[in-house]
């Protein structure tokens, strides 16, 4: 078996990406400051978006899972008048209009954009489409036919107005939201045409950009910067907010060979009353995180140890 390169770090990393780049030449950024073995992330950010980009390092990537369901707040300007290919400022002029709506108008087409909507994802997106990149097939001119998609929104709200063209938003959603589509469709519920000119995420799940390091503070021009493993957030911190049972060490390491345990043997029986059927629950051992389960039947199933 080869032996993996780099050292083996584990935990999350806050990273506030800079804009011009994409999300995986941040990962592989902090790889290289690092020289850490694995590193992933929580979500994809667009080259024209900036702010919270959580990173995963070693048994941290077992829990993105957890995170890419939590909720993420983000602000967007969106400029009427225009229609972009890209739904961005990136994108080519398909389309113009002169018509303005006033805040009133836009205050009452949001209350189109709050809870269960459907929405349909940019054409420049990486959905896959038969296989392919939709955003491979509108470059080479074939563009795809994209379905409706489920998309949770928490709270959609206009908070300024900067000229005739442009209006600030901020938006709180669940996973898998395109922020281009609610930009573009808003600006369509308003009988208009709109593109985002600004994008940045604040937060996700317990994460906030306010507390995140710019990436060239760790790495810049090529070299390693002042990367230093106090940057490193523990592998639970994305877990805080589910229920935590306490083992033994002996329970622990059951576990930890992939052990499913009942209930009714565990020293501790005493299970928190937010525990349900089929619920995740946290298992610790003393203050150690080891991993997540699942109640099953009387049975504590591993999910995912550490």
């Amino acid at each position: 078996m080869r032996k993996q390169r780099g050292q083996k770090i584990d935990g999350w990393l806050l990273i506030d990406k800079p804009l011009g780049v994409t999300s995986a030449y941040v990962v592989n950024r902090v790889k290289f400051a690092f020289d850490a073995q694995k590193v992933g992330h929580s979500g994809t950010l667009d080259p024209l978006a900036s702010g919270m980009l959580p990173i995963a390092l070693g048994k941290a990537t077992k829990t993105i899972s957890y995170i890419m369901d939590k909720p993420k707040t983000y602000q967007f300007i969106l400029c009427f008048g225009e229609r972009r290919s890209t739904d961005d400022a990136e994108g080519e002029v398909l389309e113009r209009s002169h018509y303005r709506p006033s805040t009133v108008e836009i205050e009452e087409a949001l209350k189109q954009f709050q809870g269960r909507i459907l929405q349909i994802p940019p054409i420049f997106s990486a959905i896959k489409v038969n296989g392919r990149r939709s955003y491979d097939l509108a470059r080479q001119g074939m563009i795809p036919e994209l379905s409706k998609r489920p998309a949770r929104i928490d709270s959609f709200r206009l908070l300024e107005r900067l000229d005739e063209d442009c209006f600030l938003f901020e938006v709180i959603s669940g996973k898998g939201v395109y922020m281009r589509s609610l930009a573009r469709d808003l600006a369509a519920a308003c009988h208009s045409v709109g593109y985002i000119s600004y994008l940045r995420r604040l937060v996700v799940g317990p994460f906030e950009v306010d507390k995140a390091i710019m990436l060239d503070h760790i790495v810049g021009n090529g070299k390693r910067g002042e990367a230093s493993l106090d940057m490193i957030l523990p592998v639970e911190t994305v877990l805080n907010d589910i229920s935590a049972l306490a083992l033994t060490s002996e329970e622990a390491t059951d576990l930890g060979f992939g052990r499913k345990i009942a209930v009714e043997k565990l020293k501790n029986q005493a299970l928190p009353n937010t525990i349900g059927p089929n619920q995740i629950i946290r298992v610790v051992e003393g203050k150690r995180c080891i991993g997540l389960c699942r109640l099953e039947n009387e049975w504590l199933r591993p999910v995912c140890i550490f």
